[in-house]
């Protein structure tokens, strides 16, 4: 059986030029947000702001292009991962009502599938796609899936040393400049060295978008938990809020970092797929595993540019 998963594992490669240069983008700090085999704008930008790092001229180029001429030799994109029963003991059902959300001890992931494509940062349909004849209402521990490989998103969290947080070995972050016109951030050291470039979203009513300038991070909070308020309250009633916890679906995902800006921060969300498009109520969101990312690299102090 593992053999035949072997065969099928290796298949899949060499099928996809185009996931693998995903992967391996994201891995060296050019994310394009979900990975799911469809080349597009987000992969676009992240391969030129790769070329332009290179000192390469940055014209477009086809993704087996690319793939055969950076990554070609690079380790393989793709691991087998099983799934445990501590996998599915973690699994919950989160129900609509906001006051029955708040009584639950987490907002972890609802199902195997939407674990694992966010543990290999794919859409839920690629990982169908890699993983073809899944009965996915039905997964029992010892089901072998294929993912793309990173490391854990607990591994950019910090750790709890004698009071202290101890961080993983990530470059730090001088400065953190938002484009909303391309709906991305990049982050950039002292030298001006490009750490790694991150698709987001921004809000949908232009009103609440922050002015263009110079913030900063106040503050930084791994597995945060969400104040939840009614968009609508009857006049006559006092307002309730929710305190929602912590968890992968949290709205504000696994990590807050809040901007001396009261209300705003970069943060991420339970819905990767969404990156990239407006409907934030005026934060800037991005995928679970690149908020991570990206929380590692920040301090209080680091600056925020915002740019047209």
């Amino acid at each position: 059986m593992f053999g035949t998963t072997l065969l099928l594992f290796a298949a899949l490669f060499s099928g996809s030029k185009t996931l693998a240069l995903q992967i391996h983008l994201d891995r060296t700090g050019y994310s394009c947000n979900t990975a799911d085999g469809v080349w597009g704008r987000k992969g676009e930008r992240a391969l030129r702001r790769f070329l332009l790092d290179r000192g390469e001229k940055p014209v477009p180029l086809a993704p087996e292009v690319a793939y055969d001429r950076y990554f070609a030799s690079a380790p393989a994109p793709l691991r087998i991962e099983t799934v445990t029963q501590a996998d599915l003991d973690a699994l919950v059902k989160i129900p609509s009502a906001p006051d029955a959300k708040a009584k639950l001890a987490r907002l972890g992931y609802e199902s195997i599938r939407e674990m694992f494509a966010e543990r290999g940062h794919l859409s839920q349909k690629a990982l169908a796609r890699l993983n073809p004849g899944v009965d996915w209402d039905n997964v029992r521990p010892g089901l072998r899936l294929v993912i793309p490989d990173f490391p854990p998103i607990q591994e950019e969290f910090a750790a709890a040393e004698r009071g202290r947080p101890r961080r993983p070995q990530r470059p730090t972050a001088h400065v953190v400049r938002i484009s909303l016109a391309n709906r991305e951030i990049t982050v950039f050291d002292a030298a001006g060295k490009c750490l790694g470039l991150f698709p987001c979203s921004i809000a949908a009513n232009k009103a609440k978008i922050p002015p263009h300038g110079e913030l900063k991070i106040t503050s930084y909070v791994a597995w945060p938990n969400y104040t939840y308020t009614p968009d609508a309250t009857r006049k006559e009633r006092k307002v309730q809020r929710y305190i929602w916890p912590a968890g992968e679906n949290c709205p504000v995902g696994v990590a807050w970092l809040g901007l001396n800006l009261p209300g705003y921060g970069l943060h991420g969300t339970p819905v990767p797929e969404s990156i990239g498009f407006t409907g934030s109520h005026g934060c800037f969101r991005l995928a679970n595993w690149n908020a991570a990312r990206l929380y590692a690299m920040c301090r209080p102090g680091t600056r925020v540019i915002i740019e047209p």
